[in-house]
């Protein structure tokens, strides 16, 4: 007899968007969420599933939701915002039926995750829009230490290593630091210099941009929690904010990530911002619990 065979199994999706990968549970009527062990093992990719993150759907918080999410990192912490993992939520949802007369294409609906209440669009098949809310780039709420007012450059001196980056809060912490060749940049190097710094008590999504024209740029993230993905969409949507505010790019720009593209609409610095992306389905499977 195989050693799971009388042990209970728990269902999930392997989803993606963009290459940015999770595994999504169904927690709806009040099952419990997978603890940090339980969420180290889902995202190993040798003895688990493989994910960047694990994504619960949830019943909804708010009135005219449709459902909530909450995001695990793949160290078992959780986090505030994931604009990738909230597009494949959407995609769940539709599949499962759950989004009702917003399940068509051009249809919407409302969605909530750890920090607030998204209004999604279903622009086609596997392509959907979620609204991201309002950049804020004041330091405290990103936050960020140690300097009194936004600026639109804050500089570190870490270790005789000179860190130049932008920051703004999408619900959760990013620096953008802008460069002329993303393919060259140290990433790891320069992103564990700011994660673990002290102007940033809660960590950083650490981004690293390149210019290629007004509507389009590059990008590469080591995310907190998770290292470097494939895509991250709340880093899409801070880079494009940060390059936006210094007149660098247009207000609608693609976002072009080592998984795939994302497009950013920030029409002024009061308006809400969005990003579309796709979702997509990798397979299905069963865990023993």
């Amino acid at each position: 007899m195989s050693p799971n065979a009388e042990r209970p199994m728990q269902r999930f999706s392997k989803m993606h968007g963009a290459g940015n990968d999770f595994v999504v549970l169904d927690l709806r009527g009040g099952l419990t969420p997978p603890d940090a062990a339980r969420c180290r093992l889902f995202a190993d990719r040798h003895f688990g599933a493989g994910c960047d993150q694990i994504l619960t759907v949830e019943d909804p918080r708010e009135p005219g939701s449709i459902a909530s999410y909450r995001i695990w990192n793949s160290d078992g912490t959780s986090s505030q915002q994931c604009g990738n993992g909230a597009r494949c939520i959407a995609a769940w949802l539709v599949r499962e039926g759950a989004a009702g007369e917003g399940a068509a294409v051009g249809g919407s609906f409302a969605l909530d995750s750890p920090l607030d209440t998204h209004q999604v669009e279903r622009l086609s098949d596997e392509v959907y829009r979620i609204g991201m809310g309002e950049p804020r780039f004041d330091p405290d709420a990103i936050p960020l230490h140690g300097f009194p007012g936004a600026r639109d450059q804050y500089v570190l001196d870490i270790h005789d290593t000179v860190i130049g980056f932008g920051a703004v809060s999408m619900g959760n912490p990013h620096a953008v630091i802008e460069v002329d060749d993303v393919d060259a940049a140290p990433v790891d190097s320069i992103a564990s210099l700011l994660q673990s710094h002290e102007a940033f008590p809660e960590s950083v999504n650490v981004g690293f941009a390149q210019v290629e024209s007004r509507d389009r740029i590059r990008l590469r993230v080591y995310e907190r929690g998770a290292g470097e993905t494939l895509a991250c969409g709340s880093g899409a949507c801070a880079a494009a904010a940060v390059l936006m505010r210094r007149g660098r790019i247009d207000r609608e720009v693609a976002v072009a990530l080592p998984g795939g593209e994302l497009r950013i609409v920030w029409p002024s610095d009061d308006a809400p911002l969005s990003m579309s992306g796709p979702a997509a389905f990798v397979y299905e499977g069963e865990w023993a619990q």
